[in-house]
């Protein structure tokens, strides 16, 4: 994310004619968005980081329902 993060930094900077930034070729400009299609259409994929993520999240909502239902039955046997 911190490549479209500089990527836009960048372009503004070359949008507006900031320093140095207004005189670099639009190519170098692009060059971060390239690079981030890159990482999360290839790399990204290929380490299964997305399905990571997303299975940490169901593991932390398992053991949150875990949690609650322990709760319930324990406070059901007073």
């Amino acid at each position: 994310m911190w490549l479209v993060w500089a990527g836009v930094i960048l372009a503004l900077l070359w949008y507006f004619d900031v320093g140095y930034f207004g005189q670099m070729s639009g190519w170098w400009v692009l060059l971060p968005f390239g690079l981030a299609f890159v990482w999360f259409e290839l790399v990204e994929r290929r380490l299964d980081l997305g399905k990571k993520a997303a299975h940490d999240e169901i593991e932390k909502q398992k053991k949150e329902r875990y949690k609650r239902n322990i709760e319930r039955i324990k406070g059901g046997r007073r």
